[in-house]
Parts: C-alpha cells; sequence; structure tokens
C-alpha cells in the first residue's frame, strides 16, 4: 500500500498554502473584536468579551476541513482500479522442489508425495483458473505452461520425483529465471513448494530482482506442526509469505485468497486505472461541515 500511494491530481496539493493563507485571512477579518484589541487593554477586553460566541477549537476545525478537501481534491490512491469486465485471471505458477530431500519420510507420506497431494487439492480449489508448473533440484524444467486444465497440472505434479531430475541440488533461483518469462508475458504468482532452502542469498535475489519481484508464496513441505523457522531467510530474500502445511485445507484456502490479483482497468493508452481514494474523505468531511450546527439555546432573564 505505501510504495504504490501516490496521488492522482498532485497538483492540486498546491492549494493547501492558498487555503492555509485564505484562513488566516478569514480568521482576522472573521474576529469581532478586532477594532478594539488596539483600544482597550487585553485584560480587560477578554474579562468583557463573551468567549462563548466563538468556541476557540472553530477555526482550527475549518482548516483542517479545507485541507481535507484539498487532499481529497488531489485524488490520494494506493490500488488500481479492477476491471468490471474480467475475472480473476491472473497464473499461479508452482515451483516445486524435487530433490533428493524431498524423498524423506518424516512421518509417511514422503514429504514429495506431501507435495502432490497439496497439489492436486490446489487444482481443485482453482479449477479453470490458469496454473503452471515448474519443476526443480539442480536445473529447473518447464513442466507446464499456465493452462486452465488444472487436471493436467495435479497429474503431471504426480509424476514429479527426484528420480526424472538431471541434476541434483537445490536451486529456486533456476526456477525463478524460468518462470521470468511467463511473468513477464501474464504476470501472476509464485508458489514455491519446497522443505528446505540451502541456496547462497545473493544469486536468489538476483533471480528475483530480475524477474521485477513477483508476488511470492511459500509452502512448507513439512510434517504438520513442524517449525518452518528455517525457511524465513529464504522468504525474506523473496519478500514472500510462508504458508506451513496443514492436514486441512485451510493451507491451500490461504494461498488460493492471496494469490488473487483481479486484472486491473487500463485506460486508452494501456496504463492502470487507479482506483481514487479522496472519496473516502467525503465523511469526514460531512461530520466536519455538521459542527457549525448547533441548537440555540435561549437564556433565560435574570
Amino acid at each position: 500500500m505505501f510504495e504504490s500511494f501516490h496521488f492522482l491530481r498532485p497538483t492540486a496539493l498546491l492549494l493547501a498554502p492558498v487555503a492555509v493563507a485564505a484562513w488566516w485571512f478569514w480568521r482576522r477579518r472573521a474576529d469581532p473584536l478586532r477594532g478594539w484589541r488596539a483600544q482597550v487593554d487585553p485584560d480587560l477586553l477578554t474579562a468583557l468579551s463573551d468567549s462563548s460566541a466563538a468556541p476557540p477549537h472553530r477555526h482550527a476545525v475549518l482548516l483542517t476541513a479545507w485541507l481535507l478537501a484539498v487532499v481529497a481534491i488531489a485524488g490520494p490512491s494506493w490500488k488500481p482500479e479492477p476491471s468490471p469486465f474480467a475475472e480473476d485471471v491472473s497464473p499461479l505458477i508452482i515451483l516445486l522442489k524435487a530433490d533428493a530431500s524431498m524423498d524423506t519420510p518424516d512421518p509417511e507420506p514422503s514429504r514429495i508425495e506431501r507435495a502432490h497431494l497439496k497439489i492436486r487439492d490446489l487444482a481443485k480449489a482453482r479449477k479453470g483458473k490458469p496454473l503452471g508448473l515448474i519443476a526443480y533440484a539442480g536445473s529447473a524444467h518447464l513442466v507446464l505452461p499456465p493452462t486452465k486444465d488444472t487436471d493436467a497440472v495435479a497429474t503431471m505434479a504426480a509424476e514429479v520425483s527426484s528420480r526424472i531430475m538431471p541434476l541434483a541440488g537445490d536451486r529456486p533461483d533456476l526456477a525463478i529465471a524460468r518462470a521470468e518469462d511467463l511473468l513477464e508475458k501474464e504476470g501472476g504468482t509464485l508458489l514455491i513448494l519446497t522443505d528446505a532452502a540451502t541456496l547462497a542469498t545473493p544469486a536468489l535475489g538476483e533471480a528475483f530482482q530480475s524477474a521485477k519481484k513477483p508476488y511470492v508464496q511459500i509452502l512448507a513441505v513439512a510434517a504438520p506442526g513442524a517449525d518452518v523457522a528455517s525457511l524465513d531467510p529464504f522468504a525474506d530474500t523473496l519478500d514472500a509469505d510462508v504458508v506451513a502445511m496443514t492436514t486441512d485445507d485451510s493451507d491451500i484456502e490461504r494461498i488460493v485468497r492471496r494469490a488473487k490479483r483481479p486484472p486491473v482497468s487500463r485506460a486508452a493508452d494501456g496504463s492502470e486505472r487507479w482506483q481514487d481514494g479522496g472519496y473516502y474523505l467525503v465523511p469526514a468531511l460531512a461530520l466536519i461541515a455538521l459542527l457549525p450546527f448547533r441548537r440555540e439555546t435561549k437564556r433565560q432573564p435574570a
């Protein structure tokens, strides 16, 4: 949110000093005692004046309202405007580690078999939405590009194991680089299924930067309840969310929910259209506008 925050009409912020100057001049002219201040002692004038006629916070409230109005006119924005004519079609690309460590049973089934089952659940949850698959160990290989036939992805993933990988090792940077072409064409999310990460941080960081910092999630392939803190440095390098594997579908639901990226509305030149957040300030301005309206109280005669 903070990285994307900007103003749609930043030149409108030039009205802020104008509003402050206008408020200052208005405050001086609206002072009912302006002509008396040079003639009467300040202490005596304070004692003789009716302080209830002009609440001390009234001027500050007016200035706040004017500045809020300026910010609203400038159009603060922090998220693209979703397209009303398209569904969520952003692909999710699975990077499945298939090194020998994934054959470890802790307990049965093995880690790779557990990953296969989760990919099958993910294919059901993403049915009809693009899903791709890349297998990696010491090398990375595209198994299936993003396709809406998620059942085919689950079927192909079930055949991935350390036995078919040409090189042993742990090179998620090669998998990310392999996914770079797919991300450049369609954008989307990366989901890394791994039990551990031994790659040096610089190589991984370079691959992540080259792929234009895609949104990454990591599904920790470990026994339910196992400590997944060892993946934290790996996740920090990729600015990724680590999802612990569960016995139910809560981990898959979390992945699908966070991977959802609705297509954004675009202008005629192809640029993204951003939501105007200035409308969110309208209720605050309406409440401030109600403050001057007070019920009149009649004074009782002495």
